[in-house]
């Protein structure tokens, strides 16, 4: 199958373009530099210098299906980040793709898209997407997946939305770094003692419903793609942590204090114009302190879903 990948030098783009291309898969990739094209012949697929707001149908050539993983995942940056890169750069993957008569558009969403603050608790896909959310990311994510969605057209451009949560395993550039790097500087801290409950997804559990979305799935339908289970923070971090053979302190502060802080450090990052990174931002202080646990049984009926790899597995070979 030819196959062109938005994201390939990136924690979840690479590791699919790495399989695809072990199983014969002919594989081209979106690179913005020379970095990125190093990064993507290492994995042993084509670079095509472009980016999301110059993809042409060229780009794409015979491709037949486009995994998009790329997105602006950053915690902090410009205000119009979030909307450019996640909607318009996903609305640029759409027009191209169509153009280039590509059957297939895979789309990694995320439960963000379902997120305005609240506890989510075993929820499954009918949970309404929140476009308006009070958090950049979740509402810019849910705009770009309404917007797949709305592409999808049966039997001519199919669109699926694969949602993981909370992704990590090896090769993950945010997550565990981040905690590594608090941790040696003394400056972790738990929300609520880490007591939230979420669901996760390891990385070789959403690459196998990536293969698996490359055929199956219903179009302009999404799906949870997630690990066996749910967890507390507290202790998949920790697990985390521990595999990295570091310790994270016990301190906590409330989840009402959390979101103070996360919001007042936004407003006096932004009104002062620092380029830093705040200390704690509103959706850092969101996501560490609500339960996020989900329902991926519809990935199992429609896509023939099963995690490959459990948690204490993972985390064992972390």
């Amino acid at each position: 199958m030819r196959i062109f990948i938005t994201g390939a030098s990136g924690f979840v783009g690479g590791a699919a373009t790495k399989a695809f291309v072990e199983v014969g898969h002919q594989v081209t990739a979106m690179s913005r530099s020379e970095k990125s094209d190093a990064v993507i012949r290492d994995l042993g697929a084509e670079p095509v210098r472009c980016d999301l707001e110059t993809i042409t149908p060229e780009h794409i050539g015979d491709a037949e299906v486009i995994l998009h993983s790329a997105a602006f995942v950053e915690a902090w940056g410009p205000k119009d980040a979030w909307y450019k890169y996640n909607v318009l750069g996903t609305q640029a993957m759409l027009d191209a793709a169509q153009a280039a008569s590509v059957w297939r558009f895979i789309h990694i969403g995320t439960e963000a898209g379902i997120c305005h603050g609240q506890h989510v608790r075993d929820a499954d896909e009918t949970v309404p997407l929140v476009p308006d959310s009070p958090y950049p990311y979740c509402a810019t994510k849910a705009q770009a997946e309404q917007r797949v969605r709305d592409a999808n057209r049966d039997g001519d451009f199919e669109t699926i939305i694969l949602r993981p949560r909370f992704i990590w395993g090896p090769g993950d550039t945010t997550l565990l770094p981040t905690v590594e790097a608090m941790a040696k500087s003394g400056k972790w801290m738990w929300i609520n003692d880490g007591k939230a409950m979420t669901s996760t997804t390891h990385i070789d559990n959403l690459v196998h419903a990536i293969n698996l979305a490359l055929t199956n799935g219903r179009g302009g339908e999404a799906y949870f793609i997630l690990d066996d289970g749910t967890i507390s923070m507290k202790d998949m971090i920790g697990g985390m942590a521990q595999a990295k053979q570091l310790t994270l302190a016990d301190k906590s502060i409330s989840s009402g204090m959390a979101d103070f802080v996360g919001r007042a450090s936004e407003k006096i990052w932004r009104l002062l114009g620092l380029k830093s990174e705040p200390p704690l931002t509103a959706h850092a202080a969101m996501v560490m302190s609500r339960d996020c646990t989900l329902d991926g049984s519809k990935a199992e009926a429609d896509l023939g879903y099963r995690p490959i790899v459990t948690r204490s597995e993972g985390l064992a070979s972390l």
